[in-house]
């Protein structure tokens, strides 16, 4: 084999190696949601409503949330979780205080409550079921315009 040869087996290989890193990156693009798929629909105009029944514990919750912040009662679990994440993505500390001072994870000495723990363990689940609504806010200010829009429900 030549010094050519050599050269050409070498540059193929480069290439072939540096395609399937294309692929792999773009791939991850796609997936996260950073650049759309060719031909696909761009309208993220979707309808992201659940039915949640958020009544199906009230009498046993009634006296055990004494402490938390009344403005959550009229949030549903589901719009407690995309207010939640709205918030975390739009990396703003201070909007992420009033969010969690909001949904009673915070109380007015900045303590984090014991429902918060949970709170976070099942918003692993639940952002795994709506991989929708976090593409719909996965821009800062995408988010912040949720969180603006749904604050004082």
């Amino acid at each position: 084999m030549d010094r050519n040869q050599k050269i050409a087996i070498g540059c193929g290989g480069a290439g072939c190696l540096g395609l399937i890193a294309i692929v792999v990156v773009c791939v991850i693009l796609f997936s996260t949601g950073y650049i759309t798929m060719p031909g696909s629909s761009t309208n993220r105009n979707e309808n992201l409503n659940s039915n949640t029944n958020s009544n199906s514990n009230s009498n046993s919750n009634l006296n055990e949330n004494t402490n938390s912040n009344s403005s959550t009662s009229s949030l549903s679990d589901d719009d407690k979780h995309k207010l939640f994440q709205a918030a975390g993505m739009t990396r703003d500390n201070e909007l992420i205080q009033k969010v969690l001072h909001k949904l009673g994870f915070l109380t007015a000495d900045n303590t984090v409550s014991d429902d918060y723990a949970p709170f976070v363990k099942g918003h692993m689940d639940w952002a795994t079921k709506n991989y929708r609504f976090i593409q719909s806010v996965n821009a800062v200010e995408k988010a912040r315009a949720y969180v603006d829009e749904h604050m004082n429900d």
